[in-house]
């Protein structure tokens, strides 16, 4: 039973660590920020690392704590842009994730939308046309166990970058993740965005 505390103690404080370099240096990648993490805390290979939900808790109690008030205002500024964005795109039924979505985005996060369209070069033409700015980068996701290699286009919007990740219709269907361990991503529609706004 010790032994277990003492794992927990562990996962607990690398969780810790984890949030608040996510919070105070704008690392989003929750591997490199566990990476560095675990470094602070002098264990530089673990197998105990926290999970990102365990990261996400944490880094909503730091932000309570030290930063209530810049978190809640940052926050809503996220949400607004991304609602402006899901307006502008609306015709590929784009879908808000990541941090911004969950309520635990720091000062440095960036907004991710999902968009989905049959033509993966539609997005693309949609940015050219409309002269919007913008770099090519490519991301991946699972669906189910399988891994896919998917377009992504970063704005770089003056109060956030905005990530889009283009998808195809039937990926609506079933459930998504970034890691192959990791839990389902979460995504809402424009109208769930403007309730959060609405009630932050």
């Amino acid at each position: 039973m010790p032994r277990e505390l003492g794992r927990n103690d562990r996962r607990s404080r690398i969780a810790y660590l984890a949030a608040r370099l996510m919070a105070e240096d704008g690392i989003e990648d929750y591997s490199l920020a566990k990476r560095k993490a675990a470094r602070q805390a002098g264990m530089a290979e673990t197998r105990e690392l926290p999970t990102n939900e365990e990261i996400d808790a944490a880094l909503k109690a730091y932000q309570d704590i030290y930063h209530p008030d810049e978190h809640r205002d940052r926050l809503r500024e996220l949400r607004t842009i991304a609602v402006q964005a899901m307006r502008e795109f609306a015709k590929f039924n784009p879908h808000l994730t990541g941090s911004v979505l969950t309520g635990s985005a720091g000062k440095y996060a960036d907004i991710k939308l999902q968009l989905f369209t049959d033509d993966e070069k539609a997005v693309e033409l949609y940015l050219i046309d409309r002269g919007i700015p913008y770099r090519a980068e490519q991301g991946r996701v699972y669906a189910g166990t399988e891994l896919r290699a998917v377009p992504v286009y970063i704005i770089d919007d003056e109060g956030a970058a905005i990530e889009l990740t283009v998808l195809r219709p039937r990926d609506l269907r079933g459930p998504l993740k970034s890691t192959l361990e990791g839990k389902n991503i979460e995504r809402a529609k424009l109208q769930a965005v403007e309730l959060l706004l609405a009630g932050s």
